[in-house]
């Protein structure tokens, strides 16, 4: 009898446990990232890139994101991860303008930049930009050195 009593205590319980799970209130899905800066079409990026002296292309993708998809002839490469600490190495005096494949980093690298008082124009998706027309750079990643036999 003590066994069936304990029996029905742990299956009322598990039940209680159970129905106040199913209760709870499902947590509340993440807001998508809201961007401050732009994010330029082609025909505003070729705008800014008519005048060259003036600004400065920085990419945010990984090396194997440039060499696979392609990107632009010059630019500064510094990978969304090290945009804090390679932040001292891009000059002030330019109009930046971030790249990433569809802009989504660079929407939020443009938005780290403006924070620390640099001048940013927006962000350009280059996968975006192709399929809108414009031309990107395949770049070949160098081949390994080969050491010689001796």
């Amino acid at each position: 009898m003590k066994a069936a009593t304990v029996l029905t205590a742990a299956a009322l319980i598990f039940t209680t446990n159970l129905a106040l799970a199913q209760q709870a209130p499902a947590a509340p899905a993440a807001e998508p990232y809201k961007a401050i800066s732009a994010k330029l079409n082609r025909q505003q990026l070729d705008g800014l890139l008519a005048y060259p002296d003036q600004v400065l292309l920085i990419d945010v993708r990984r090396p194997d994101e440039v060499t696979t998809i392609g990107g632009f002839p010059a630019y500064l490469s510094v990978q969304a991860k090290d945009l804090d600490s390679g932040a001292v190495f891009i000059p002030r005096d330019r109009t930046l303008i971030t790249i990433s494949n569809h802009a989504g980093r660079a929407l939020k690298a443009a938005d780290a930049l403006l924070a620390k008082g640099f001048k940013v124009a927006g962000a350009v998706g280059v996968q975006d930009y192709e399929a809108e027309g414009g031309k990107l750079t395949k770049i070949a990643a160098p081949a390994p050195k080969v050491t010689a036999a001796k």
